[in-house]
């Protein structure tokens, strides 16, 4: 027999499969789906591949696979060429995604391995040992004391007996020696959720908005059928509740459920809600903050039928899990679902594809629908039938009402002398608070102190060496530092260009919003909550945890504080910056605007308490702001929809980005001018607009100059066969040092 396989490398050359033969004795062992070492190369070093195929024998002269080391299934496999295909790279880039953690590494001696301690356990039977004991045999005090803890304790390791018999490892020994005790190795589970404890609740009773929603679904569920849902609920009408009840279902009925949470600042609470509801051992948890051994230790928890839930992040959507009864991807709006690296797949395509596999409902929920997910749920085809079912909630669940909005325009305040980070009507708000002793979050999408720091004489701005981009003014560190490859420096304090000392610092930042709140209200407690701060692990639970707990009387925060966090006592929400995400160089800033404001609004008045929410704005007129302001979707909605179909954007059209980076920018512009005539002369000039590559709007990042070309219209499996065959034709030149990356509606167009 001969397996056909993928090599485990990034070169787009070794994107073909290669012929091994099986040897007898691993024949009924190696399958479609397992990794293997193969002899490879002209040294013939052992290298990591993927089989991908099997038949009886092979044109060539083949040499004989070494070594088997683990199984996918044929259904793994047959979504890695689908992924390789469907996002423009190699097989092998989407099989290291379905692979246990800690595996991935060529060097086998820095895997991760299976953690383990030594127990020490008796190795005679008790009653004979008792008897040597009373019979005077075992004559040591230390013996004896040893002998009988371990009794007592069915077994324990040498450093508990240490610790509690005050004896030395040596009597250990001496034991093991004669006959009496014996060290078993036994596996240790590295278990993320081993100290966590909540406890248990029960049910709620469902509105009867909730009710119906979850009666639409538990129908898809009881017909075992594949069917996508959009849950869409106002911030606070309880989607998780019918998340919960709906898995309940599931688990009832011996099906599995996969949970998709966006970020890992949404994890935390969320896991509270699952483990008070359905326990510790039944919930696995795989997401970037863990170690890779809790990782690892998870995937395998899974991997042998020990989880029957499993939460995360995007990557948890290939967790080896069987029998899915329902996926659901909360907030699904959230643009961490794509991924921006290779391969740059989006969870809500690999889900779709998983559950109809199993033929399972796909429950997508957000208080902001993206505007494709809901033109999908609203606009009916010729037989009027939506691609996804809309379930709507819009009352809260507590029949708490949603906050007041507030809009602040800050033309105004200039005009007013009010220089402040802080408007008026922000500042009364938040001391009204205090007094009655609420909570208040700050939101303010940047971080660091200042955004760029210019020279007032010359106008120099201090940008990264590397990266054609203004570095960040760090106070707490005081340093300068590049968002983009984190190149650092030290604080400018004269011009390097003209000597001057007239240097400023402009833009504002988390660090300097904190510094004005201490000024201006030196007795309130704040706590911070940026990618800073949360570079340690569990230091996003122990902020929340913090704020929540303590009763800290501000948290100020980016983005990481907008989704998904339930604060009874916060009462009040500042926007201090409404327009950053305005002008970003994207189709989407409006989208993304309302979405993120909608979602920070949402913090606020989510128990007994009423809201306020208070937008800080250069563009008061703004839709998207408006549109926030009422907590209106449907208003955001039909305006945007329209904006989009004029101008012809996504869901009109599919927006293709092919990217180029190098050091050398005389090869990006010869290889990008190539593929746009080969596509020029290829694609179909009524159905796509081909843009001439141009310079990205950030043309360098870590010394590599940027371009893209932007292709504009619906992919089809024709046009990827085109898109495909142009990338395999360009990779047979002679190509130095140039990457290119093709990306169909990306997150970031810089």
């Amino acid at each position: 027999m001969v397996a056909e396989v993928i090599i485990n490398r990034g070169a787009k050359k070794l994107n073909r499969t290669f012929d091994y033969n099986i040897p007898k004795e691993l024949e009924e062992l190696i399958l479609v789906g397992s990794k293997v070492l193969v002899p490879f190369g002209n040294g013939g070093k052992l290298t990591e591949a993927f089989v991908v195929g099997i038949k009886e024998k092979s044109d060539f002269e083949v040499k004989d696979i070494a070594k088997l080391e683990e199984n996918l299934s044929n259904k793994q496999i047959a979504l890695a060429k689908w992924m390789a295909k469907r996002y423009f790279c190699n097989v092998s880039d989407c099989i290291k995604l379905m692979l246990t953690p800690g595996t991935r590494n060529k060097n086998k001696e820095k895997r991760i391995q299976d953690k383990t301690i030594n127990c020490v356990y008796l190795k005679k039977d008790i009653e004979e040992i008792e008897f040597e004991i009373e019979t005077g045999k075992i004559k040591s005090e230390k013996h004896k004391k040893i002998l009988n803890f371990i009794k007592d304790n069915e077994g324990a390791t040498v450093p508990e007996i240490e610790m509690f018999t005050d004896c030395s490892r040596a009597i250990v020994n001496t034991l093991v020696k004669n006959g009496y005790l014996e060290i078993v190795e036994k596996k240790v589970e590295r278990n993320p959720l081993l100290r966590r404890e909540c406890e248990k609740t029960d049910k709620l009773n469902l509105t009867e908005e909730q009710e119906n929603a979850y009666k639409c679904v538990e129908e898809a569920i009881d017909n075992k059928e594949y069917k996508q849902f959009l849950l869409y609920g106002v911030t606070g009408s309880g989607k998780t509740e019918v998340y919960l009840q709906l898995i309940e279902k599931v688990l009832n009925k011996g099906d599995n459920a996969i949970v998709l949470v966006p970020e890992i600042s949404l994890t935390p609470q969320m896991l509270d809600r699952f483990i008070s509801r359905f326990g510790k051992e039944d919930i696995a948890i795989l997401h970037s903050k863990l170690s890779i051994g809790e990782r690892h230790d998870e995937w395998e928890r899974i991997r042998e039928k020990k989880a029957r839930i499993v939460i995360g992040a995007r990557s948890a959507i290939f967790a080896p899990i069987e029998n899915i009864g329902i996926i659901i991807i909360d907030e699904e709006h959230d643009s961490s679902y794509k991924s921006e690296t290779n391969p740059r797949y989006h969870a809500k395509e690999i889900a779709k594809i998983i559950a109809r596999e199993n033929q399972a409902p796909l429950v997508l929920g957000s208080a902001t629908p993206d505007i494709q997910t809901f033109y999908n749920a609203t606009n009916k085809d010729e037989n009027g039938n939506t691609k996804i079912q809309l379930l709507t909630l819009t009352k809260r669940a507590n029949q708490s009402s949603l906050p007041k909005v507030e809009i602040i325009d800050l033309k105004q305040e200039l005009a007013n002398g009010n220089r402040s980070m802080l408007s008026m009507e922000l500042y009364n708000s938040i001391e009204e608070n205090l007094k009655q002793k609420r909570q208040t979050i700050l939101f303010l999408n940047r971080r660091g102190y200042s955004t760029f720091i210019m020279c007032r004489n010359c106008g120099y701005t201090v940008k990264c060496p590397n990266c054609n981009i203004s570095m960040t003014y760090h106070s707490y560190e005081r340093k300068l530092k590049c968002h983009y490859c984190g190149h650092e420096e030290k604080i400018v304090t004269t011009c390097p260009e003209c000597h001057s000392d007239k240097i400023r610092y402009f833009g504002t930042g988390t660090q300097k919003l904190e510094q004005e709140i201490h000024k201006q209200f030196p007795n309130a407690s704040t706590i911070r909550m940026d990618i800073d701060t949360v570079t340690k692990k569990n230091s996003h639970e122990e902020i929340l945890n913090t704020f929540k707990n303590e009763n800290i009387d501000i948290l100020i925060g980016t983005q990481m504080v907008v989704k998904g966090h339930h604060f009874p006592n916060v009462t009040l929400v500042g926007v201090i910056a409404a327009d950053s995400s305005l002008n970003i160089d994207d189709y989407r800033a409006n989208e993304r605007t309302f979405q993120i404001l909608t979602q920070v609004a949402g913090r606020a008045g989510r128990e007994n308490l009423p809201g306020k929410v208070v937008i800080q704005t250069y563009n008061p007129d703004n839709f998207s702001i408006i549109c926030a302001q009422k907590q209106d979707y449907n208003m955001f909605y039909e305006t945007e929809i329209a904006l989009r179909k004029q101008l012809k954007y996504p869901p009109f059209c599919d927006i293709i980005v092919i990217g180029f980076n190098s050091y050398h920018e005389a090869e990006i512009k010869n290889i990008a001018n190539t593929i746009y005539q080969y596509l020029e002369q290829r694609l179909n000039k009524e159905e796509f607009k081909t843009f001439k590559p141009m310079p990205c709007p950030i043309d360098k990042i870590q010394n590599r100059y940027r371009w893209r070309m932007i292709i504009k219209g619906n992919m089809t499996e024709e046009a990827n066969a085109v898109l495909n065959a142009c990338l395999k034709n360009i990779y047979k030149q002679n190509i130095k040092d140039t990457r290119i990356a093709i990306d169909i509606n990306p997150n970031n167009m810089s």
